[in-house]
Parts: C-alpha cells; sequence; structure tokens
C-alpha cells in the first residue's frame, strides 16, 4: 500500500509540475501513470483529462473526464470540464444537456449562483430550452436580478408565441411586469401579442447585473413606490380577488336571462355588497336563492360578507359551495381558513390556508411540470404541519394570513414558499415551526440578509446582521448555523466548529437526530481529523442503530488517529471496527478493508509477524485478495520462511490462475526470480509457466540457471532431471547438455 501511495505521490507531482510549464506530453503520461497506479482515484482523472485538453486530444480527454464524474458524482468539475470539452467539439446540444446537469448539482450544493452560470451556457449553446429559461428567470427574481429575470420572462414570451402558445405568452409577459410594470420591452410584447405583431427576443444586455445591483442600492422611499407600482393585487388577498370577479360574473349571469323578481331582487343585492351594506345584501342574497337564484358566484359573494362580518359559522356552507368552482376556489379555501380561524379551529384554519397559498402559487405556474414540482412542495409541506402543536399551528395561522393578506401577496407568496421550502429541508419540522413563529418575517428578511451578505463576502455585515437576528429570535437555529458558515469563511476554524457542535448538540435536545447526524457530518468535512466530533457522530447514530454508517465512521475514526500518528489508538479503534463488522455480518470486502488498516499499522511498527497473521486473516476471510496473498509471500521470505513463501505463491498462483490471467502469473514469477535469484522454486515454477505458454528459449534459460543452482547446492540428481527437461526441448545446443548428462554419469 505503501509503495502504490508513494508512485502515486511521485507521478501527480511529476504531472502539476509539467503542467505549471505547460508541457502537455509529459504531463498526461505522468498523470496517466497516476490513474493506472490508483484506477479510483477522481483526482488523477480530473488532472489528467485536462492535460488531454491542452494537448486538443478532446476525443481522450472527454472519455477521461466522464470516468472522473463517474468516480465521483457529486463533484460537479468533471462534468463541467467534459461540457466545455464537447462544445469545443462542436457537439452543442450534447454540451447544453451537460451544462443542465452541472447546474443540478451546484443547485443541490445551494451554489446558485455557478447553477445560473452552467443554465445560461445551456441557453446560448441551444435556443428554445424552456424549462432552463424559467428556473433562471425564477432565480434571478429570488436573488433580486429584475432586469435578468424580465430578459428571460420575454424569452420565453417569444419562445411560447413561435409554438404557437398565445395563452402562456401573455402569462410571461405578466410575470415580466409584475416585475417592472413600466419596463419598455415588456409593455411592447404585451402589445404585440394583444394585437397580432412580432415579437423580438430580448436584448441580452451584458450590464444587467451591474444595473440590477444600482437598483437594490436605492434608498427606501424609492424602494417602496416601486413595490406601490407592482402591486396590482387585491389587498385582501384571493377571497377579495374571487369576491370581485364573483359580483361581475353574477350581474353577467343575471342580466344574461330574464329579470324575474329573484333576479332583480340578487342585482339589487350586488349593489347593496358594493356599497358596503353587507346586511342589506345578505337578506336580498338569502331571498333571491330561496327564490331558485342558483350560480357559485352567489355563494362566493355571501361567503365573503359572513367572514368580513366575522359571521364565521354562516361562512362555510356558502364558502364550501363556491370552492368547487375552479374560477373561486382560491378566494373561498382562503375565506374558510379565516373562518376556522375565527372559530378556534387551528388544525383546519391551517389545512385550508395553506392550501389557498397552494392554489395561488400552483396558478402562477407557467408549465405543468412547474405546476407538479409546487404541489410536491405543498405536500410536504402539508405532511410537516400537521405533527405540530396547536399552539404553533396558531402562530402558522397568523403568518399564513398575513402572506395572504399582504397587498404584495401574489409575489410574496412565491418567496415565502421557497423560503419554508429550504427551512424545512435544512432545519426539519421544527424548525419550520420556528421559522414561522418566531421572529415572523422580520427575521426572515434578515437571514435573507445574511445570506446576501456572506455571497459578496461583507463577512462583517453579514456576522452583524446575524446577531441582530438572534436578539429577536435567540433559538433559532439557522442563524445559528451562518454564523458558525462565517467564522469558516473567515479563517476562524476551531470557534466555527464550536458553534457547529452547538447547534449539532440543540438538534439532538430536539430529538431531530437525522438532523444533528447531517451537521456533525458537515462539521467533520471540515475539520477530518477532530476524534471527539467522530466519537459524537458514532454515539448519535448508535443511538438509531444505523450500524453501516456507524461502521464507516469507526473506520474514518481510526484514520484519523492514524493521521494524528496515534497509531496505538488506531489499531484499537480498527479492532473495534472489526468487532462491529462481524456482528453486524458486514460483507467480506468491508472487513478485509479494515483489517488492510490494521496490516498497515503492523508493517509501520515493523511487527513483521503480526502483520503475517493479519494478513492470514484477511486471505480467510477474502481468499481471492490479491494484495493480502503478494503481502503474505513478501513477509514469509522477510522472516526467512521460504517454504511458506512459496505456499502462498502458488495459492495466489492459482487465482490468477481460476481468473485466467495468465499475464500476472508470468508477470509474478518474474518479478520475484529478479528479486531472489537464487530460489530453486521459483525458477522451476517460471520455466514451467514459460513452457506452457511456448516461450521456449525462456525457459531454456530459466532451467538453465536452475540447474546450476542445484549442482551448487550438491543436488546431482535434481540437476540431472532438470538438465534433461532441457534436452526434451530441443535447444540449438543440445548436444552440449547431453554431454552434460554423460559427465555428471546422469542415469
Amino acid at each position: 500500500m505503501a509503495d502504490t501511495r508513494e508512485i502515486y505521490n511521485q507521478a501527480m507531482n511529476k504531472g502539476d509540475d509539467a503542467a505549471w510549464d505547460h508541457d502537455w506530453k509529459t504531463a498526461i503520461s505522468a498523470y496517466a501513470r497516476a490513474v493506472q497506479t490508483v484506477p479510483d482515484d477522481p483526482r488523477a482523472h480530473t488532472s489528467l483529462g485536462l492535460a488531454l485538453l491542452q494537448a486538443k486530444r478532446f476525443e481522450d480527454s472527454l472519455k477521461v473526464y466522464q470516468r472522473a464524474h463517474q468516480l465521483s458524482p457529486d463533484d460537479p468539475v468533471p462534468l463541467e470540464k467534459s461540457a466545455d470539452v464537447l462544445e469545443r467539439m462542436g457537439r452543442l446540444r450534447e454540451a447544453a444537456q451537460q451544462y443542465v446537469s452541472v447546474a443540478d448539482i451546484y443547485l443541490a450544493q445551494r451554489d446558485l449562483d455557478k447553477a445560473i452560470g452552467n443554465w445560461e451556457r445551456a441557453t446560448r449553446l441551444t435556443p428554445g430550452l424552456l424549462q432552463i429559461h424559467l428556473r433562471l428567470a425564477q432565480s434571478y427574481e429570488r436573488i433580486g436580478q429584475k432586469k435578468s429575470a424580465i430578459r428571460e420572462y420575454l424569452t420565453l414570451a417569444f419562445n411560447f408565441r413561435a409554438g404557437g402558445d398565445l395563452p402562456k405568452a401573455k402569462q410571461a409577459v405578466e410575470r415580466a411586469l409584475r416585475l417592472d410594470p413600466i419596463n419598455p420591452q415588456a409593455l411592447n410584447t404585451k402589445q404585440a401579442l394583444e394585437s397580432g405583431g412580432d415579437v423580438f427576443t430580448p436584448k441580452n444586455e451584458e450590464n444587467d447585473r451591474d444595473l440590477d445591483n444600482l437598483g437594490e442600492r436605492k434608498s427606501g422611499f424609492e424602494a417602496g413606490q416601486n413595490n406601490a407600482q407592482t402591486s396590482d393585487a387585491d389587498p385582501r388577498g384571493p377571497i377579495g380577488e374571487a369576491t370581485e370577479l364573483a359580483l361581475s360574473d353574477l350581474a353577467e349571469f343575471l342580466l344574461n336571462n330574464d329579470l324575474t323578481g329573484p333576479m332583480l331582487q340578487a342585482i339589487q343585492a350586488i349593489e347593496l355588497q358594493k356599497a358596503g351594506d353587507h346586511a342589506g345584501a345578505i337578506t336580498l342574497f338569502r331571498t333571491a336563492e330561496a327564490g331558485g337564484v342558483r350560480h357559485p358566484a352567489l355563494a362566493m359573494s355571501l361567503g365573503s360578507m359572513y367572514v368580513a362580518d366575522g359571521n364565521w359559522q354562516a361562512a362555510l356552507d356558502p364558502l364550501n359551495k363556491a370552492r368547487n368552482s375552479n374560477t373561486y376556489a382560491s378566494g373561498a379555501v382562503h375565506g374558510l381558513g379565516q373562518a376556522y380561524y375565527g372559530l378556534g379551529n387551528q388544525r383546519e384554519a391551517a389545512s385550508h390556508l395553506l392550501n389557498a397559498l397552494r392554489l395561488v402559487d400552483t396558478g402562477l405556474a407557467m408549465t405543468p411540470d412547474e405546476a407538479a414540482q409546487i404541489e410536491a412542495v405543498y405536500k410536504v409541506l402539508s405532511d410537516s404541519l400537521f405533527n405540530l402543536a396547536e399552539s404553533d399551528l396558531a402562530r402558522m395561522n397568523v403568518r399564513f394570513s398575513g402572506w395572504l393578506g399582504n397587498p404584495d401577496w401574489k409575489r410574496r407568496i412565491v418567496d415565502s414558499r421557497r423560503d419554508l421550502q429550504e427551512t424545512l429541508s435544512s432545519e426539519g419540522v421544527t424548525g419550520l415551526a420556528q421559522a414561522v413563529s418566531e421572529g415572523g418575517d422580520k427575521v426572515t428578511t434578515m437571514v435573507g440578509n445574511v445570506d446576501r451578505y456572506m455571497k459578496q463576502h461583507l463577512y462583517v455585515l453579514a456576522i452583524d446582521e446575524a446577531f441582530h437576528a438572534i436578539e429577536i429570535a435567540p433559538t433559532y437555529l439557522p442563524v445559528h448555523l451562518r454564523i458558525a458558515q462565517i467564522l469558516m469563511e473567515e479563517g476562524s476554524i476551531q470557534p466555527a466548529i464550536t458553534k457547529y457542535n452547538m447547534v449539532a448538540n440543540s438538534f439532538l435536545a430536539r430529538n431531530e437526530t437525522a438532523r444533528a447526524a447531517e451537521i456533525l457530518n458537515e462539521v467533520i468535512s471540515i475539520a477530518p481529523t477532530d476524534t471527539n466530533l467522530r466519537s459524537s457522530l458514532i454515539a448519535l447514530l448508535e443511538k438509531e442503530e444505523r450500524w453501516p454508517e456507524v461502521l464507516d465512521q469507526y473506520i474514518h475514526l481510526a484514520d484519523a488517529h492514524y493521521q494524528l500518528t496515534d497509531f496505538e489508538q488506531a489499531r484499537t479503534t480498527y479492532q473495534e471496527a472489526m468487532r462491529l463488522a462481524q456482528r453486524v455480518n458486514a460483507d467480506a470486502g468491508k472487513r478485509a478493508e479494515i483489517m488492510h488498516r490494521i496490516a498497515d499499522i503492523d508493517l509501520s511498527r515493523l511487527d513483521l509477524r503480526q502483520a503475517l497473521r493479519t494478513y492470514e486473516q484477511i486471505r480467510t476471510i477474502s481468499p481471492n485478495d490479491e494484495r493480502a496473498r503478494r503481502a503474505l509471500i513478501d513477509l514469509n521470505y522477510r522472516l526467512n520462511n521460504g517454504v511458506e513463501a512459496i505456499k502462498e505463491l502458488d495459492g495466489l498462483l492459482r487465482v490468477y490462475a481460476q481468473g485466467k490471467r495468465g499475464d500476472l502469473i508470468v508477470s509474478l514469477l518474474e518479478e520475484f526470480v529478479t528479486r531472489m535469484p537464487t530460489d530453486m522454486a521459483l525458477r522451476s515454477r517460471l520455466a514451467a509457466v514459460y513452457r506452457q505458454v511456448k516461450r521456449i528459449p525462456d525457459a531454456v534459460r530459466q532451467l538453465d540457471a536452475l540447474g546450476e543452482l542445484q549442482l551448487n547446492a550438491g543436488l546431482l540428481p535434481d540437476a540431472c532431471a532438470t538438465i534433461k527437461q532441457i534436452v526434451v526441448l530441443q535447444p540449438n545446443d543440445s548436444t552440449a547438455y547431453r554431454e552434460l548428462l554423460s559427465q555428471l554419469n546422469c542415469p
């Protein structure tokens, strides 16, 4: 193992030096040697791929990068490089798809900037990727780059129009205008769609981001003005919007029918409702309904007035009727949520308010795929929320009502859902409860500020904002996590580790062991040799009886002790891992892996006999383990036990023979004959193999050397037998060998 690692390191260092000097031919040779030495090492493959790319050997570079991606699928670099190679080769569609896959990896790592960069490359190479343009638009909108978001929405509008989907094109333009109601390109595109004129792709201004950043620096007064301009939604939320639509629909329905007495009463009720006379309107609506007027719009109008008047119980029946109409569903469900909250039924209120959020959110979706993704998020949110206590649900309902009743509710609902989704993913159910109850929107906004400062590397501002958030919500763990991340970015490693530990222990106290384990894993990736962290993680995983992970962590803990040169503790920990592996019936490969590490320690301490016993255990566990059998041959020779060495050699030769690996049989014997030229057993076996593969001259040379060794050792009968074998092979000088037989008086 040590020899292999040394060869690998030498090859990589040589390759790095050559790459620095732009000597790509030497770099390729060195990195290829490293790959041959450690075939499963992703770094060697990535380095070789780069050298091949620089040498313009694109096909070879692509193959190597693809192999590197297989070895390390969570590393975006090999995939990103392979996309670059495909682009250079002119395979643009494949390159675009590859860039999309790279973006997905970065997105999973929460690196939105790099995800956006790869989406942009994909759309540059292959125009018309609607789903990617949509994701770009949403991402730009999320990070506040309005001009870039508008450009993507207008690109979508152009593509939808080109594909004959006029409603989707108009919807895309509306999304753009929601961001900037006076944007000239968006207004022109809207007019063109309405009049049947030509729609053009938007200009891709290179300074979009700079303009967006300038916009972010506007004064609060100017920002407030912009928000006021973009807020064209009914300030009462979905119920208000549905009510206005219902009154209009009901009036149209009535005027298209014969105006009988009940119809006239309904028209009078509409006027009274608009004038704010709810009591009079309700009475007339009820009379008209009893007289035979039936329409979902009438039920919606009645229900909304009951809600406005606080008559919660009376509101339930008409709103349940109205919710069956897709036109009024979001408004009716919003009203039901308010009614159940007023009745003190927090669980039903939460169900309906969350459903109202869902209906609005999916209604804003531009594609079926986007709607399906949003539905999936709300399904998870719904399942998670109702595991919470009534008091937590009550606080959530206040927040949900605030989101639905905000003057800018249509835009805010999308952002709020994304925040909930991220919080649930990273902090679990308890964190979700905190996010919507502790500190309210203020803390959520402050966390967003912290994230923005961190991306801009403004760590002083970031940590200052984080501490302000803690003053408002001292137990909100996402803020504490961000402080740990800031400390890490600033190079304060130990304080960061301490902070991470505190967060992990807090999750443990909440009995959220899975999240605690994630945090500990994250810290361990930063401080892999911190044995205390490893021990904490092992204890946590043992508590949950996650034995495969416990076993891996024991191995990592022992590795850490080994790196810290505490060989005794490392060996003890490996032995603990071995006992666990036997107890949980781990596969033979895993057990052999542990024993190899123990053997490495024995060798490093020059305890050859103990190492011999360890490798014998490995051979028992895994009979085909080539590395263990080679080690046994070496150790027996080093301990002057040639007979046992040959036995182990024969065992390894059988393994090679069963695997039909004749080339390895020859190379192994040649290697050992070179190392121990006076070993007669080795010479004899190599000669027999040469003879079997028809390499007669090589076989004669080995037999000749063997016979000489036998004569020098006084083994005349053995020497005679060896010379007779040579004669049978009929070499060119066979007469000399026959004369030698006569001189030796061989029978």
